[in-house]
């Protein structure tokens, strides 16, 4: 009988930790990288013997729509060859036992918990969730967890236990989720290290059963919310209030130094593998001859890492990590303004990975991804819905209140609508997912019909996205200085203004502004 799934979360808190507990934590994090290779090796052996096998061949070929003659086909399949999480659990056993400093490190628990691993990252492959499996080198390996709370790597007596370790914590008593996490009944305790500055920090992550402290600034609330994500920003409309948040706003990006710490790495990799590269050469361009470093040689070399190299990779990963801290911290602030508006979200199905092979290093910098994780996370926890719907099916980009289509190009962030409404492109789209329905059909006449109702908030979202520092000063001339609520009665008057301006710039171009 499989065990009642309870709520779950998540406090970390940092180790005191000396440098002998460290050495003993480094020699028990070596024997279960070793563990985790040697279960996932065996793992992906058996996972190819299954997937070769006639019996398996011949469980793809039965229709889905006999889902428990398939589901035992396979089950028969996996059997054959001893494909399970318990057979690769038995078989982590037998090689620790086999190596006995593998057990004295690793409890057996522990032991279990790293051929889980190793078994759910080869299940990947084989359900085509991942193109392969990648083998831990030391610097890659960086946590471990146990698997209750009662034996092994747990949480006792306000300290990290494990084995003859115990190493005592750093808490903020005054933080009110810190001290709500200690009061929670703990589930099992995750031990990880970090480097920080150039030096190794060691936490644990205490998994509570139960819900996390919600600070009152972070309340959810109910509502219905319509969301659209774009690559830099997300627009969002609510009952009662609509927002255009830019992902990651102001988060330092560090370009200039990461370039420079690149440039000396790449000269000190040429001066110390003089032989990994080949000849430089002389290029011709108009009147003058320019020198062309050589490329690498083709093919697997040994690569020597000077001192200053490894010093210049480290301050290059410490300015990542910042960057990458900062753009988390600010896209959680937009998770949470979201969620204070409502918890029932309706938004389209996009693929932030087919992004992330267009537009690259710009999906890195502001992460979309995580933001529409978070959200739908969060919105879940909180019991509320979130409603993806397909994009061909509803094309909101292209849609107009009289019901027809007209495309236009990414870079018009303005939508003029063809009864004669105009309003940026993505509050217009968040607007009209909140009249989707849950056959993904948009109600046009739901959009229409409430439109009216929905334009202050609209316009007022509008204006603070164009008063933020980082838009120029030329696009904010695309709404009146003053908020136009204020000043009009009726949406015709609102629509007669925005075209009046527009008129008045003619000569400018909104779509210039982004992307």
């Amino acid at each position: 009988m499989p065990k009642k799934r309870t709520l779950s979360f998540i406090i970390e808190v940092l180790l005191k930790v000396d440098s002998s507990q460290e050495s003993e934590l480094l020699s028990k994090f070596e024997a279960a990288r070793q563990l985790y290779n040697a279960c996932l090796s065996e793992a992906m052996t058996r996972m190819k013997l299954v997937r070769d096998s006639e019996a398996f061949k011949t469980a793809k070929k039965i229709p889905r729509a006999n889902l428990k003659e398939r589901s035992d086909a396979f089950i028969v399949a996996r059997q054959a060859y001893k494909y399970s999480d318990f057979d690769i659990q038995t078989y982590a056993t037998v090689t620790a036992n086999s190596s006995k400093w593998i057990a004295d490190k690793i409890d057996s628990n522990t032991q279990q918990t790293i051929a889980k691993r190793a078994f759910l990252a080869s299940e990947r492959v084989m359900f085509g969730r991942a193109k392969k499996v990648r083998f831990k080198v030391l610097s890659r390996f960086r946590s471990l967890e146990g698997k209750t709370n009662k034996q092994g790597l747990r949480w006792k007596d306000n300290q990290l236990v494990w084995g003859s370790l115990k190493l005592r914590p750093i808490i903020d008593e005054f933080n009110d989720v810190i001290m709500h996490g200690l009061q929670s009944p703990i589930k099992y305790v995750r031990l990880l290290w970090r480097e920080l500055n150039g030096k190794r920090r060691w936490y644990a992550q205490l998994i509570n059963e139960g819900v996390p402290f919600q600070k009152e600034k972070n309340h959810v609330s109910d509502g219905l919310i319509g969301l659209d994500l774009n690559i830099s920003n997300i627009a969002f409309v609510g009952d009662n209030k609509a927002g255009l948040l830019p992902f990651a706003e102001k988060v330092p990006t560090f370009e200039k130094e990461i370039t420079t710490l690149q440039r000396k790495m790449q000269r000190s990799q040429r001066a110390s593998n003089p032989d990994n590269y080949e000849p430089d050469f002389e290029v011709k361009k108009g009147h003058r001859t320019v020198k062309k470093k050589g490329k690498v040689k083709k093919g697997k070399r040994q690569w020597k890492k000077s001192s200053n190299y490894r010093k210049d990779a480290q301050k290059k990963r410490e300015l990542q990590r910042k960057k990458a801290a900062y753009a988390k911290s600010l896209n959680r602030e937009i998770v949470n303004e979201i969620l204070r508006h409502g918890k029932d979200i309706k938004t389209e199905n996009v693929s932030v990975k087919g992004w992330q092979k267009r537009y690259g290093k710009a999906i890195s910098a502001k992460s979309p991804g995580f933001v529409q994780s978070e959200l739908v996370r969060k919105a879940e926890k909180a019991g509320g819905t979130v409603h993806k719907f397909s994009t061909q099916k509803t094309a909101l980009s292209q849609t107009h209140l009289d019901g027809s289509h007209i495309k236009k190009s990414l870079s018009k962030r303005v939508h003029h609508d063809a009864t004669g409404i105009e309003m940026h492109r993505d509050l217009f789209s968040a607007y009209l997912s909140r009249h989707v329905n849950q056959d993904d059909r948009l109600s046009l006449q739901d959009a229409a019909s409430r439109y009216s109702g929905s334009e202050s908030i609209l316009l007022d979202a509008w204006q603070k996205f164009l008063n933020r520092e980082q838009v120029s000063s030329s696009e904010s001339r695309l709404i009146a200085p003053e908020r136009l609520s204020n000043k009009l009665k009726n949406v015709d008057q609102i629509a007669d203004l925005i075209e009046s301006e527009r008129q008045v710039n003619a000569n400018f171009q909104p779509e210039s502004a982004f992307l």
